[in-house]
């Protein structure tokens, strides 16, 4: 990515910049710009100014500016990221949305909610539930994760297996083009073809297209019950093949998460019972809806589990219990970063079929490029977080080749090399592994009829041509 054609923030532009949006505006308090060089991935960029906007008409001038002055503008809200998308490649200015958080409605009578980028993912859920209604999307950070960043990224989460992304519940969006002009997209209904597909365009393109700056979701009525149970299985092997017999007898959970035995090693204090069997892996499975229809089919989703291999069924009714599962499921990430001296994040997704086969190989990768690799995620959908670390930094040549490595067995089985988490800075150089190079270029293409000035978000994706 060549960054050198860009203007330097320098003291008159940066004067310009806070007249324009306001002098309150700008972030300079050294301990807070401490946090805007980093996600939650490794990869580390520092901006030249950092701008925190509470509306659309601040998102317009500086983009107006941008392109008057040749500066990048990266769009931040969460931060939570894990592919470098809402850093500074090139510098610039980093543009924090995430003081436009309100939800402006939330319509019983159709079903929609109407939120600014910056409103957390688990407000909405919480305020959508008041109103007996439910916004599916759920993230991993949804604590912290905001809707626009959701939306940029298209994420996904445990409950994608049986109601979809966040694409899924996007009718329709506003957004600030790179240019700075103001475009709404999509309908207020649950069917609309006029025109080319904008929303979706947008929702995933990580937000080198437009910055969002306010979505219209689509929620759904919140099931009347909800229970689950955990599945140890000897191994992981054992426990995909489970996942293949629920899905295949006709059952569609609400969530079916797993874990390996190093996971389990690192979070199973946070369990609310005891794994003695340190190969032991788990399946964390969820069903919603009516009461006693969800608790046969539980019973029936444990029948099969004991008949795969199962050597232990938790029940996990009561909402305490499934809250401490997934509390642990949560802090897996964070445990392992703190665990390893390298560590990389990838998010591959494969056939259903296919999840035990590549979960078979991981022992091999990890012997030939002496890696330790801890794999949890989304059995019902194939999506695979391989948390790939190493004892020590030494040898970053070796991990890279086992990586791609890695990637290419998950390509040749029919996979993705990203399921959920995206492409950002962290991801770019996969692409063509992935991608034709047909494909980039009238992905290139896009991009360039969008921002022919290359000034927002640059370095993402693949490099600006």
């Amino acid at each position: 990515m060549e960054c050198t054609s860009y203007s330097p923030i320098t003291a008159e532009l940066r004067e310009r910049i806070n007249r324009a949006l306001g002098a309150d505006c700008e972030v300079v308090d050294p301990q807070t710009l401490a946090n805007y060089d980093h996600d939650a991935s490794e990869l580390r960029y520092t901006p030249e100014m950092v701008v925190v906007v509470r509306s659309r008409d601040q998102v317009q001038e500086l983009l107006r500016l941008a392109n008057q002055y040749r500066f990048p503008v990266t769009p931040r809200s969460g931060g939570t990221g894990l592919a470098g998308g809402c850093l500074p490649v090139c510098g610039g200015v980093v543009l924090d949305v995430s003081r436009m958080n309100r939800i402006l409605a939330i319509d019983t009578r159709n079903l929609i909610a109407e939120v600014q980028p910056g409103v957390i993912t688990h407000d909405l859920r919480e305020a959508a539930r008041a109103a007996g209604l439910l916004y599916p999307p759920d993230p991993a950070s949804l604590a912290e994760s905001t809707l626009g960043g959701n939306a940029a990224t298209n994420a996904g989460g445990p409950a994608c297996v049986k109601y979809g992304t966040t694409k899924d519940y996007v009718l329709g969006l506003e957004a600030v083009l790179p240019n700075g002009q103001l475009i709404r997209t999509g309908v207020k209904t649950r069917k609309g073809v006029v025109g080319y597909d904008m929303t979706h365009l947008i929702i995933g393109s990580e937000g080198t297209l437009g910055v969002i700056t306010a979505l219209t979701l689509k929620l759904i009525p919140h099931p009347p019950a909800i229970t689950g149970m955990v599945a140890v299985f000897s191994d992981l092997e054992t426990a995909m093949g489970a996942v293949a017999q629920i899905m295949t007898r006709g059952h569609l959970p609400s969530a079916i998460e797993f874990l390996d035995h190093k996971c389990l090693a690192l979070v199973g204090d946070r369990l609310p019972f005891e794994v003695p069997d340190r190969t032991a892996s788990l399946l964390i499975i969820e069903t919603d809806g009516i009461a006693g229809t969800i608790a046969d089919e539980i019973d029936d989703i444990g029948r099969i589990c004991r008949e795969v291999g199962a050597v232990h069924l938790q029940p996990a009714a009561a909402v305490d219990e499934r809250e401490r599962i997934w509390d642990a499921r949560r802090q897996v990430s964070l445990r392992i970063h703190d665990h390893a001296a390298l560590y990389v994040s990838e998010d591959v997704a494969v056939p259903l079929g296919c999840i035990a086969e590549l979960v078979a190989c991981l022992p091999d990768f990890e012997q030939k490029y002496r890696l330790e690799i801890y794999a949890f995620g989304h059995a019902g959908d194939g999506n695979i977080h391989l948390n790939i670390t190493a004892a020590d930094r030494k040898h970053p040549e070796r991990v890279e080749e086992g990586i791609r490595a890695l990637l290419r067995l998950v390509l040749e089985m029919g996979g993705t090399i990203s399921g959920e988490h995206g492409i950002g800075a962290a991801k770019k150089r996969y692409l063509p592994m992935e991608l034709s190079a047909e494909s980039i270029r009238l992905q290139q293409g896009i991009k360039a009829l969008f921002d022919p000035n290359r000034v927002l978000n640059p370095g993402k994706l693949f490099d600006d041509i």
